[in-house]
């Protein structure tokens, strides 16, 4: 199943525009190439112009169709200065801090996307999750109706009980020991980036290690808690829980551990209890069943920003960079 190719496909007709802001490092310059090279997207490069032309030079790439900008001379920055400024003075910034932090590649980026000047940031290569984010959430902010911001993987499952499967799995890089509002926050930024990236109807399940009752713990608490606000907000999608993973994946057991859920034996976005077992299960999944592990996706915030490990390569950037398009469109 070759799920990249076709979601490549969606990208191009989205016709969106990525801001990289790690001009700096090689690899973010391959990536940008390869993306106009394939008319994923039109690419921004942050940067010292004459450096970023002279690098791309050295590694032999044409980023004809790639547009530099330099943040510190950009005729964007008083504006982008004063939106951010706007934004966080109530948080103690003055006007002079703004523009220093404004000036930033990482903040110059987000205030892109903020501003709507880029339809989303990939970032990570070269800088910290925590400076990914930290930029994503002063400027972007959060989704409005959710308080939490968190991860989830595609995995591309072969030969899953006959056939090629994919499944979502949530929260397994951000969120260390959510809470039961942040679970159900975390089910529904998941829900949304399924549809968004995958587009079929999202089945979720609210993993634990009971099912339905069958074991008495607040661990299990939790996840219930979790269900019953799902109950509350009236959640749009498909959802279930506490659920045993295997009930909420194999059929025959769904059947004897949870007759009348309309998810346990077909759930294709699985969330787990806490970040442990989150991590844990898809590094299990990708290495002993061989799948393809696509993420971390940064979910949950109000427009696209993603972030990326700092060992990925080129292909990674530009694949993330397809996966931030499908959401930017979902979000318009």
């Amino acid at each position: 199943m070759n799920i990249l190719e076709t979601l490549k496909e969606r990208a191009r007709k989205v016709n969106g525009t990525i801001v990289l802001p790690e001009a700096f490092d090689k690899r973010t310059l391959k990536a940008a190439a390869s993306i106009v090279s394939e008319k994923l997207a039109k690419v921004v490069l942050l940067g010292d112009p004459a450096k970023i032309c002279a690098d791309a030079k050295k590694l032999g790439l044409d980023l004809t169709g790639v547009s530099v900008i330099d943040p510190v001379t950009s005729t964007h920055l008083p504006h982008y200065a004063q939106s951010f400024y706007n934004k966080r003075k109530e948080k103690g910034i003055t006007a002079a801090e703004a523009l220093t932090t404004v000036e930033q590649n990482l903040f110059f980026g987000a205030c892109m996307v903020k501003l709507r000047q880029a339809d989303g940031m990939v970032a990570g290569a070269a800088n910290t999750t925590a400076d990914v984010l930290r930029a994503a959430l002063q400027v972007v902010g959060v989704q409005p109706g959710l308080k939490t911001v968190s991860s989830t993987f595609i995995m591309v499952v072969p030969d899953f009980l006959g056939e090629d499967r994919v499944f979502l799995f949530a929260d397994c890089a951000v969120v260390p020991n959510p809470t039961s509002e942040q679970l159900a926050d975390i089910a529904i930024s998941t829900a949304e980036t399924r549809k968004a990236i995958i587009g079929d109807e999202p089945k979720v399940a609210l993993l634990s290690f009971s099912t339905m009752g069958s074991a008495q713990h607040e661990l299990v608490e939790k996840v219930t808690a979790a269900k019953a606000i799902l109950d509350e907000r009236k959640a749009a999608f498909d959802y279930d829980g506490e659920l045993q993973l295997d009930a909420a994946i194999v059929p025959s057991i769904a059947k004897s551990k949870a007759p009348n859920s309309k998810v346990a034996g077909i759930a294709n976005t699985l969330i787990f209890p806490d970040l442990q077992a989150g991590n844990i299960g898809y590094k299990l999944v990708q290495r002993m069943a061989k799948a393809e592990a696509i993420g971390p996706i940064i979910q949950g915030l109000a427009a696209p920003v993603c972030d990326l490990s700092r060992g990925c390569s080129a292909e990674d950037i530009a694949n993330t960079a397809v996966l931030v398009l499908l959401m930017a469109d979902k979000k318009q």
